[in-house]
């Protein structure tokens, strides 16, 4: 178990956490940034799409390492009482902050079907589609961001 939590709640320990707390969130930002190009030339190189499929499996590798740490009792640091109304963290727990998680975390995979979509070219025209991807790119960064702070920092209900 702990090599599953090692893997799942790894996180960069510099000040460029406030850019990118995670390796998954480091991995989105620069797939928004290499998604600029594609947007503008109307064509996705060879690679990008195995950036692509690093991301994925950088997405992949958390989500099942935390759906396996969930069935086992698991939740959020930002979750759990350790006492006194603490996390691990020594910030204020949010019980609700488990379900935000989780939230985030299904949109992380929708929003990836949403890119795999856009470059393939299947429901949208394929050069159209494109204008698309730095949208949907900077939307996954968002919500890889927004794991990672949901993670470790409480939110609106502290304490609750």
């Amino acid at each position: 178990m702990d090599l599953l939590r090692a893997l799942h709640g790894y996180q960069f320990g510099s000040s460029l956490t406030l850019l990118f707390p995670t390796p998954y969130a480091l991995s989105t930002l620069i797939l928004l940034v290499w998604s600029v190009a594609p947007a503008i030339k109307g064509v996705v190189s060879r690679s990008f799409l195995v950036w692509l499929r690093v991301v994925w499996v950088l997405t992949l590798i958390p989500a099942a390492t935390g759906v396996i740490l969930a069935l086992g009792g698991a939740k959020v640091p930002s979750a759990v009482d350790v006492g006194g109304g603490l996390t691990r963290y020594g910030l204020p727990y949010d019980s609700s902050r488990d379900l935000e998680h989780w939230m985030y975390s299904a949109f992380a995979l929708l929003s990836l079907y949403v890119i795999e979509v856009l470059v393939r070219g299947r429901m949208i025209p394929y050069r159209s589609g494109l204008k698309f991807l730095p949208v949907a790119t900077l939307f996954l960064y968002g919500v890889a961001y927004m794991i990672g702070r949901v993670a470790v920092l409480p939110g609106s209900t502290p304490g609750s």
